[in-house]
């Protein structure tokens, strides 16, 4: 679980960062899932963009990730969702 402090930090670092994931109406799947445990394995720290034509909440879909790939939700703000889990192999983010 993140502290108030890694959360600031984490979304400080995740301005920059563009999406790499968007979620249309089909919602969230399996593949999915996987693409996104990859690449967080690889960057620690992602954005995934809610497309307007899914109606599911976005706090909901958040979790569902977070629960999914054993990530941490950094933060949900407007249609994106930023999650950030400490890579195993590849560590690049020092938290403070």
């Amino acid at each position: 679980m993140l502290t108030g402090k890694q959360k600031r930090f984490l979304r400080s670092k995740a301005h920059n960062v563009d999406p790499t994931f968007q979620i249309g109406k089909a919602g969230i799947n399996d593949n999915m899932v996987a693409q996104i445990q990859d690449i967080l394995e690889n960057r620690e720290l992602i954005k995934i963009h809610v497309l307007q034509n899914n109606f599911e909440d976005k706090n909901d879909l958040a979790q569902s990730l977070s629960d999914a790939t054993r990530s941490d939700i950094v933060q949900v703000i407007g249609s994106m969702i930023v999650l950030y889990k400490e890579s195993q192999d590849n560590k690049q983010i020092q938290l403070p």
